[in-house]
């Protein structure tokens, strides 16, 4: 069961599951944009997809007890820093209260279930230093957004303790883990308000790219990476719930933690043409200047490791808008890019 299954994230997580012969649910609001991920691989196809609002706890739980998961990854989310600041209400609404109405409609499901909430990287209270931060760090959220996903680990936390305790794990049978992922990149997101989808229409369009932040550091990864993350850590929650029912980073190497001014750069180069300016003096609202995840636990614990460095994740990326707006189709790039990366792990490469 994948809640916000139409988003960018969500769509290739159906694409993966279904390679992988899953049955799959899905409960999300439709596509906000025309052209769209979901319904460029025929989404509404590959899975039951349920089109509603998280906000509605009758009508989730209804969908949720209905279809009996044995896994539940939680993706659903107003996600965007800069919108939060416009509809901070409905950004707390959707990212606590549509998290609380997922854990509260477990408490009616009769089964064992394995259960991944999907978070952010910016949950920490981020003091904008090289420090990268660890699993057990504070806390906080300057924005509304950032904010809001704290208060989902709050609410996690309070359910896990007060419901899906590990000590009681024999009576519900939930288990209960989190992922913090840092800024994904790959083909098919056509968001607002994003860099690579800024970036990939520009050039489409023989477009000036706009940047604002050139200088902001993010831990930018490709999203097979923290989806495959996902999926090993719902196998482990089966194995061993006890172990594992804890919070995780997803993230790339550090080495390849990159300005916005650099993803620009190697992107134009990847293209082959293009050209960017950078806002200067420009009343924006704050976003994070430097950001940066130790993902040590991940690697030890779940032997999940990164396997695109920056350099193979970009070029991916933007060679998959180049053979998209050349006609191919965006189900053949997902599975292709999922071959590459399968290879890349057998052959241990980069």
């Amino acid at each position: 069961f994948i809640t916000g299954h139409t988003g960018f994230k969500g769509s290739w997580l159906v694409q993966i599951l279904s390679l992988l012969g899953a049955t799959i649910k899905g409960y999300a609001l439709a596509p906000d944009q025309k052209v769209n991920l979901f319904d460029e691989i025929a989404g509404a196809d590959l899975c039951e997809s349920v089109i509603h609002d998280i906000r509605d706890k009758e009508v989730l739980k209804k969908a949720i007890l209905d279809f009996q998961p044995d896994y539940i990854f939680h993706l659903a989310a107003q996600p965007l820093v800069r919108l939060s600041y416009q509809i901070p209400i409905d950004t707390f609404e959707v990212n606590v209260l549509g998290t609380a109405h997922v854990l509260d409609a477990l408490r009616f499901l009769d089964k064992k279930c394995a259960i991944v909430l999907i978070t952010t990287d910016k949950v920490y209270h981020n003091n904008e230093t090289e420090y990268a931060y660890q699993e057990n760090d504070r806390l906080g959220g300057y924005d509304p957004y950032s904010s809001s996903k704290a208060c989902c680990e709050l609410v996690i936390d309070s359910y896990r303790n007060s419901f899906f305790n590990t000590h009681n794990l024999a009576e519900h049978g939930k288990a209960l883990a989190v992922a913090r992922a840092g800024n994904v990149i790959g083909g098919g997101d056509w968001s607002i308000d994003r860099l690579i989808p800024d970036i990939a229409k520009a050039l489409h369009h023989d477009q000036e790219i706009v940047i604002r932040n050139p200088k902001a550091v993010r831990p930018w990864q490709h999203v097979i990476e923290p989806l495959f993350g996902y999926l090993e850590l719902g196998a482990k929650l089966t194995d061993k719930p006890v172990e594992y029912s804890q919070a995780y980073n997803f993230g790339p190497n550090e080495s390849d933690a990159l300005t916005v001014e650099d993803m620009v750069q190697k992107s134009i180069g990847i293209w082959g043409k293009g050209h960017y300016t950078a806002e200067l003096n420009v009343a924006n609202p704050h976003e994070a200047g430097l950001l940066k995840l130790d993902i040590t636990k991940a690697l030890n614990e779940l032997q999940w490791r990164p396997i695109f460095n920056a350099e193979i994740a970009i070029q991916r990326t933007i060679n998959w808008y180049k053979k998209y707006d050349e006609g191919a189709a965006a189900a053949d790039l997902i599975k292709q890019d999922i071959e590459f990366y399968q290879n890349a792990i057998n052959e241990k490469k980069y």
